[in-house]
């Protein structure tokens, strides 16, 4: 059964905005990140009644709304081009892609920065958007990181009266963030083809794989290559939840062999139905997931204590962390004077120019919110300004000013 808000950061299941999650986790703290976010579909997943997730749902529809403006001036400070290209996104397909890349590229980054430096992430999703992804994951990770781009088959029905292709194969880009990482190839081995066990014992002349010696089979079977021929979940499964897009154990079974150890930390920040939470345990792995959807708690929470019996001590809670991995910093004249030379003496949210007098120490991102007492978390604003803010986001304060700024360019347009 799940342990209500106890501090807990292994095996925890939090319900909320996974960035707000991200910012109050630790640098250097997973060992495994695989996210299976939604992919820009423009379409409305929900379960299906009588199913174990029925009620559950979510849009994968994007807009700049779902953007956390609070946090756009890490991205356009510290990926200058990365900011460039998502700017581009919005000519080049729509404004939704654009502000869906915008919302992934704030979380990958952070997800980079939880990564162990022997970590790995895998990154699922479909032709819709991996293009634009692999882009922003090359900036972020850098391009010599990329390990593989891992197709994911499977079989269905074909529509009738089709005119293209079936679309049948995910995409998952799996990348390390530095230049030693955990591979357990023996672990992830699958059965030799009848052809190649027809052909061990025999000297392959023209292979240029055994440069003419004797065909040798490895001992539990072959290294699978880059496509996996995985069936989809069928629907009558024993592990089916009817969550609208639930991917079958066998994948992530797979993923955590082959780049985690036992009692690693595996890490999922868009858990949906806890696939990744429920394979990890398994495998004797320590797991974080994180998920927004509130009415998706209840089937969550019921798969992970029912599970073969495996979860016995895990955490169900909305509080989001604090970061333990930096120096607290306290307000104090030192750390305004430091500020106020590093913001040229102007607001950062108004941009007017005050004595540093006129000026408050303020988090950008609230505690209430993931934000710590940290110098990178401090910013100046006048009083007008940390009034309005108070203890919300950046992004409240920025539309109250520009509500404020329209309105005095109507007065003066209109003679007011």
């Amino acid at each position: 059964m799940a342990i209500k808000e106890k501090k807990k950061f292994t095996n925890t299941l939090y319900t909320h905005d996974n960035l707000f999650i991200l910012t109050g986790m630790n640098s250097n703290s997973v060992d495994l990140i695989y996210l299976d976010p939604p992919f820009n579909t423009k379409r409305m997943y929900s379960a299906p009644i009588g199913s174990k997730a029925a009620g559950t749902s979510f849009k994968d529809m994007w807009t700049w709304q779902d953007v956390n403006e609070a946090y756009l001036d890490t991205l356009a400070g510290n990926y200058p081009a990365l900011t460039k290209f998502i700017a581009s996104i919005g000519e080049i397909h729509s404004k939704a892609m654009m502000a869906y890349l915008a919302y992934m590229a704030q979380r990958i980054i952070e997800m980079h920065r939880v990564l162990k430096d022997t970590g790995s992430l895998y990154l699922h999703c479909d032709p819709t958007a991996s293009h634009y992804l692999k882009i922003v994951l090359d900036e972020i990770f850098g391009k010599y990181s990329f390990r593989n781009e891992i197709i994911w088959c499977y079989k269905r029905p074909s529509a009738p009266r089709q005119r293209q292709l079936p679309r049948l194969h995910d995409i998952i880009f799996w990348y390390s963030k530095g230049k030693k990482w955990t591979f357990n190839g023996e672990h992830i081995r699958v059965p030799y083809a009848q052809s190649s066990i027809d052909r061990a014992g025999y000297a392959a002349n023209v292979s240029k794989m055994t440069d003419g010696g004797v065909v040798e089979l490895k001992e539990g079977g072959k290294l699978p290559e880059d496509w996996w021929d995985i069936p989809m979940l069928k629907g009558n499964s024993r592990e089916a939840t009817g969550y609208p897009t639930q991917k079958p154990l066998t994948l992530l079974h797979r993923i955590i062999k082959a780049s985690s150890n036992e009692g690693d930390i595996v890490f999922d920040p868009f858990c949906g139905c806890a696939t990744t939470c429920v394979a990890a345990q398994q495998l004797d792995r320590k797991w974080i997931g994180i998920d927004i959807e509130k009415q998706a708690v209840d089937i969550l929470v019921d798969r992970l204590s029912n599970d073969a019996g495996l979860f016995k001590d895990f955490v169900n809670t909305t509080i989001v962390p604090q970061r333990t991995d930096v120096k607290i910093v306290k307000k104090s004249v030192s750390i305004k004077e430091r500020l106020y030379k590093q913001q040229n003496g102007k607001c950062n949210a108004c941009g007017r120019k005050f004595e540093i007098w006129d000026f408050e120490i303020d988090h950008i991102i609230p505690q209430a919110k993931g934000g710590g007492d940290y110098y990178e978390n401090y910013q100046l604003l006048c009083g007008s300004c940390n009034k309005i803010k108070g203890d919300r986001p950046m992004e409240y304060l920025r539309l109250k000013i520009k509500t404020r700024e329209e309105m005095m360019k109507n007065q003066i347009i209109f003679g007011e």
